[in-house]
């Protein structure tokens, strides 16, 4: 089997008539002819009903089109690798973000990235529970923002971007929003969101326990802008980091006793093997001012 078979097979059981397949395929109608029945020899059974005009596809036709199709995207994509890498077309990076990093500080950073690289395309990827630098590493991503600093790795190359502490989320209406700051027994009088992704869950946790307190939420949730949300209508408080807040109507305040913080970062592999548009966005984050 050979890469021109796959081509003829899906030019013929789109058209359904040899003529047609030849013409699309750019051969004459016996080689594409025998190129077929090579290939049903191969295969071990017929992938095409011939009765005179009427040429339809038998269910293993069927089957072998499907997984021919899903070859033929995989061969499309080596293509486009190809031309963006060697040709010096536009270059598509695949940038995994932890899902509790919030858009609005890295906008303008991104904003940034895209003026400065024009031939740049960037596609934004949340990240899965338990991805992190190894994906890098896997080649999955090309760099990854993440808000825990991966351990130190000769392979790896980490730019802290900024740091952030944790605070109350509340509503911009609510009588406690009108303090400077927030006691763990006010705090735990409040409706509690639960941010299900939050990295600080655990430690949180552990922090009120340790002072016999009690948070009991009434809401569980993965999704960032459907807690905030809530928060903002009023709903209940929730922690959240500083500059992660993405809905409108919501006050931050430090809870006394509670010092968390966090840093984001941007990761990906080390060394001039990398592409060049990575190093070159690895140095722009550096140079960058974060302090807005």
């Amino acid at each position: 089997m050979d890469l021109n078979q796959i081509r003829y097979y899906l030019n013929l059981a789109q058209a359904l008539n040899f003529t047609e397949a030849a013409r699309q395929s750019g051969v004459a109608q016996p080689s594409l002819t025998r190129a077929i029945q090579r290939l049903e020899e191969e295969l071990g059974g017929p992938l095409l009903y011939r009765d005179g005009k009427d040429t339809r596809l038998t269910a293993l036709g069927r089957d072998v089109q499907l997984e021919f199709m899903r070859i033929q995207a995989s061969l499309d994509a080596i293509s486009e690798i190809v031309v963006t890498s060697v040709v010096g077309h536009r270059r598509r990076l695949a940038v995994g973000i932890a899902t509790t990093i919030a858009p609005a500080v890295m906008a303008v950073f991104w904003r940034h990235v895209l003026a400065q690289l024009p031939m740049v395309e960037l596609q934004f990827l949340p990240l899965l529970p338990g991805e992190a630098e190894a994906e890098v590493l896997s080649g999955r991503y090309d760099m990854c923002l993440l808000t825990d600093p991966p351990r130190p790795n000769v392979k790896l190359t980490v730019v802290t971007i900024y740091r952030e502490y944790l605070r109350l989320a509340l509503a911009a209406t609510h009588p406690l929003a009108q303090k400077p700051m927030i006691t763990p027994t006010e705090m735990s009088e409040e409706p509690y969101l639960d941010r299900l992704h939050c990295e600080f869950r655990s430690t949180l946790i552990k922090h009120f326990m340790d002072r016999n307190i009690v948070m009991r939420p009434r809401v569980h949730s993965e999704r960032e802008d459907w807690v905030q949300q809530l928060v903002a209508s009023g709903a209940g408080v929730c922690a959240l980091p500083e500059r992660s807040v993405i809905v409108d109507g919501i006050a931050l305040r430090p809870v006394e006793g509670l010092d968390l913080s966090r840093e984001v970062s941007l990761v990906a592999v080390s060394g001039s093997a990398n592409p060049r548009e990575v190093r070159q966005i690895l140095t722009m984050a550096r140079q960058f001012d974060w302090s807005f």
